[in-house]
């Protein structure tokens, strides 16, 4: 049987190569070696989407390649859940993402939920179309620490703006972070809120950043 280093190497690996059922073979091998589910998915499944997200930032891979080891994180991560209940994954804190009302486009938003679930982030996907209502409760009710808003129109983006607004409002202590085409620095600090963010790749540090405060 393959000794610890081998099987976090594997996991890392099969993040790497977006390798489904190898990502799937080696969640198994881990929990049979008495590998914690935590340190599985830091020191193996984590450590490959580090790599990842740095191909990704340099151009050496794309989109699909992001999102297949994403695909690939998730099989091993069903794995370990039920492994989970006793001795919860220690996350780093909760993001809620989602695509704004109005707009349907998901791609760089599933980047960012695939970086930051890689890097031990609980996120809250929302996914597409959602309303400013929904961001805020889904903040409230899971006591979330940041929330992330992707609008790809000049149509939508206002949105955002509604988002930083009720958050005010409602006194709800969250941070947010917004990214999109029509979307920049200047626009985000018009305002309101705390974080733009360019790229995927770049997105686990900024919230990194965000929830240490």
């Amino acid at each position: 049987m393959a000794n610890k280093d081998e099987i976090l190497a594997t996991l890392k690996k099969s993040i790497e190569t977006w390798n489904i059922e190898l990502a799937k073979k080696s969640a198994n091998e881990a929990l049979a070696a008495g590998i914690s589910p935590a340190e599985a998915v830091e020191n193996g499944l984590g450590k490959g989407m580090e790599t990842i997200s740095v191909l990704f930032d340099e151009a050496k891979i794309y989109l699909p390649q992001v999102l297949a080891a994403a695909t690939a994180m998730e099989a091993a991560l069903k794995i370990f859940e039920p492994h989970l209940k006793g001795s919860a994954l220690a996350t780093k804190g909760t993001v809620v993402l989602g695509t704004v009302q109005g707009d349907i486009h998901e791609i760089g938003k599933n980047v960012v939920a695939a970086m930051l679930t890689g890097a031990g982030y609980k996120v809250i996907d929302l996914g597409k179309d959602v309303s400013v209502e929904k961001f805020v409760d889904t903040v409230r009710d899971n006591n979330a620490q940041v929330v992330g808003a992707s609008a790809l129109m000049t149509t939508t983006v206002t949105i955002q703006k509604e988002i930083v607004e009720a958050i005010k409002e409602d006194d709800v202590p969250v941070k947010t972070i917004f990214g999109g085409a029509p979307c920049n620095q200047e626009w985000v600090a018009s305002i309101g809120g705390d974080a733009y963010c360019e790229s995927g790749a770049e997105a686990a540090a900024m919230v990194g950043k965000l929830i240490k405060g």
